[in-house]
């Protein structure tokens, strides 16, 4: 313990000093490539305009390498190998692609992801919205969030540890543990092993990721009903429109944007899901999904870097247009204040 504490403490004295070493460094170096001097006439020549240009563009400087490493050159290179064989080695032009259209599994991974699209975000908005408008009429509402938020804390493999044990099936004629099973036959049913049935496992999956995500989008919508003003629903109230008009045509419209970021915010999480699926089926029954089928392809059986990288791909193309649409409409909203 001693000497993970020390070896922490190093690496912050280490960073700090690396960061202030590069800083008074790379401004000396500047004052000394673009020093003050005089013109041929004997005029002062004044370089501090010129310096002041590049000394932000050494700030960012490593922020930008450190990008471009890790971001900008992996695209390319996901790209490139995308045309070449399992190994990256022979070119085998667009084979790849031929081969994920053709592909059910792949297919299959793409049904997936839509489901999850189409239910996770609307699920966990929908459920935030409801918990963040009803805990601020309760007493305890504060305490009600603090327990929503909570699972926003746990790994998503964590979260599937734990669900597993809500699924877990022991048999027909064994003592069952999981909640969902133990249900089921003090109702008088038969236990099922959930996480296999075709289809609908893949929401008993879904549901994990909605209990993660409802605190997230509860912490930001009440943040936004907070900001609605007061005055606005008090004379919709005194022109006599019921709770219902207040919520869906005043307060809704106001937290319009609001909505929109949180749904997307969650939408980009749902088209990079993979911890979830790897832990609770890893892809088995019917559960694929395009992120845990891509690191099967890449990693698993020897790797075959060309179909992982197409399906890298398509995971990024379809994540990309979300996020420029995002940016775009808050540039735009910037842009009206």
């Amino acid at each position: 313990m001693t000497q993970q504490v020390l070896m922490a403490v190093l690496a912050v004295i280490a960073g700090v000093g690396a960061s202030l070493a590069y800083f008074f460094g790379t401004n000396w170096l500047l004052d000394r490539l673009a020093p003050d001097g005089r013109r041929p006439d004997g005029e002062y020549l004044s370089r501090e305009p010129l310096r002041n240009a590049i000394r932000p563009w050494l700030f960012v400087l490593p922020a930008l390498v450190i990008l471009g490493i890790y971001l900008v050159y992996p695209v390319f290179e996901t790209a490139r190998l995308s045309l070449f064989d399992r190994s990256g080695t022979e070119f085998v032009g667009l084979s790849n692609y031929a081969w994920a259209i053709q592909n059910p599994e792949f297919h299959l991974a793409i049904r997936n992801n839509v489901l999850w699209l189409l239910f996770v975000p609307a699920m966990s908005t929908a459920f935030g919205l409801l918990v963040a408008t009803l805990a601020d009429r309760v007493r305890w509402g504060n305490v009600a969030k603090s327990l929503i938020f909570m699972p926003m804390a746990i790994s998503f493999v964590g979260a599937s540890v734990i669900w597993k044990f809500v699924y877990d099936y022991r048999g027909p004629d064994v003592g069952q543990i999981g909640i969902v099973n133990a249900i089921v036959v003090a109702l008088g049913g038969e236990p099922q092993a959930w996480i296999t049935v075709p289809f609908w496992n893949n929401f008993f999956l879904m549901i994990i990721l909605v209990w993660i995500q409802t605190g997230f989008a509860m912490v930001i919508l009440s943040a936004a009903l907070r900001g609605v003003p007061e005055e606005t629903i008090e004379a919709a109230q005194i022109d006599g429109a019921s709770e219902y008009a207040v919520f869906f045509k005043i307060i809704i419209p106001q937290i319009f944007s609001t909505i929109l970021v949180v749904w997307t915010t969650i939408t980009i999480v749902v088209l990079k899901v993979f911890d979830i699926v790897l832990a609770m089926t890893n892809g088995q029954w019917g559960t694929e999904v395009l992120a845990n089928s891509m690191y099967n392809w890449m990693f698993r059986g020897g790797g075959d870097f060309g179909r992982g990288s197409v399906i890298a791909l398509v995971i990024m193309i379809a994540v990309v247009p979300i996020m420029v649409w995002n940016i775009r409409r808050f540039q735009t909203e910037e842009a009206m204040r």
